[in-house]
């Protein structure tokens, strides 16, 4: 039936359809506020309103974490099994060092005589070995250490210059090698081309080590020089050795450091007009600074840790100039059989070496800001 308007539709059946609506969506808001009222959850839905404040989240319990992480804690014990085996049960032995404890006690089963706790220590500043092997430790660390920074610094800058990738890999290559020998193989290399010949008193050169047959061919010398077996040389070889075996091996941390410097200021520097040690000398140094520190810092904590290169190469000829606490406290310890006086030699090392460590991380504050412990 047309409506009054003439449009053609019936207001009374869309009236209708219009209340039917209605009322489905009131049935539906009533459903929806009477499960609402019925379970907590829905009730804070329905008031939309959460207070934040008194939600309490529990942390995990100590259980629980290693629970959780149970298998990473099953990998890490054949860690921790050698870490005290070899680390910390070791540690038990101190007590060695306030005794009396030699190959006489040990063969009467006797054990360690405590009478006199501190006579090692008596012994340490009595005997002038020990007072030889502290100093030699010293100094030979210390020229080492000044020298393989300055050496290793200038090789990482030349190295650095060389403009062709391929000549840059081939010299690295070549002067990575040498760390990768052991040091019985280097000091026999030395013990080569060093060796004074074992007929050369008589006139026979044929045996005669390389240096030295150069030398006495350019008239520098009239005979063979023993350098390994004179106070006077034995040093100067060794340093030359770990120069050449781990200066290498010390620039790829420097190399790293030059990489990362902005080429930015290298252009900037070609356009003011400077040259290329000017460019070193003000931006690349400068650059290398903070970790020549770092380096520095850190190889200065191992100073009394001097061993297997002095082991390899010297001998009862100079142990004036070449025996270290390492080496001293071998001979007495493991060749002398005092194992008691070898412990405090070996102890006193050690806490030489802890302030070594702090007095390092106290300047590594002081100049980066933060320790290296």
């Amino acid at each position: 039936m047309a409506n009054e308007n003439g449009t053609g539709v019936d207001t009374r059946d869309a009236n209708g359809r219009s209340r039917n609506l209605a009322n489905r969506e009131e049935n539906m808001q009533n459903d929806i506020q009477t499960s609402a009222a019925s379970t907590p959850t829905s009730r804070v839905a329905a008031n939309d309103r959460i207070d934040y404040d008194k939600i309490v989240v529990k942390p995990p319990t100590i259980g629980q974490r290693a629970y959780k992480y149970r298998y990473f804690y099953l990998m890490a014990i054949p860690v921790l099994i050698i870490l005290l085996i070899f680390y910390y049960w070791p540690m038990l032995g101190i007590r060695y060092a306030f005794s009396q404890y030699t190959f006489r006690e040990i063969a009467t089963q006797t054990g360690p005589n405590y009478s006199d706790l501190f006579v090692n220590f008596k012994f340490l500043v009595t005997r002038s070995a020990f007072r030889y092997a502290f100093a030699n430790t010293l100094i030979l660390s210390i020229v080492k250490l000044l020298l393989s920074t300055v050496v290793t610094v200038v090789i990482a800058l030349m190295m650095n210059e060389i403009a062709h990738q391929w000549g840059k890999k081939f010299v690295q290559t070549v002067l990575y090698l040498p760390h990768f020998l052991s040091w019985v193989v280097a000091a026999s290399i030395f013990m080569l081309i060093l060796s004074a010949g074992t007929s050369a008193a008589e006139g026979d050169l044929s045996n005669v080590g390389f240096v030295n047959s150069i030398l006495i061919k350019l008239h520098i010398l009239k005979a063979p020089v023993d350098f390994l077996t004179s106070t006077k040389h034995w040093r100067g070889v060794w340093y030359i050795m770990n120069l050449w075996k781990e200066t290498g091996w010390g620039t790829i941390i420097y190399m790293a450091a030059l990489a990362g410097i902005s080429p930015d200021l290298y252009e900037a520097a070609e356009i003011d007009g400077a040259n290329r040690f000017q460019q070193t000398i003000h931006i690349t140094l400068p650059s290398l600074m903070n970790t020549i520190l770092v380096v520095f810092i850190l190889n200065l904590a191992k100073v009394m840790n001097v061993f297997e290169s002095v082991f390899v190469l010297y001998n009862s000829l100079v142990y004036s100039v070449a025996d270290v606490i390492q080496t001293y406290t071998y001979r007495v310890g493991i060749v002398g059989n005092d194992y008691g006086y070898s412990t405090a030699i070996g102890l006193f090392k050690s806490v030489i070496s802890l302030i070594l460590v702090t007095i390092s991380n106290k300047v590594s504050e002081k100049i980066r800001g933060y320790g290296i412990v």
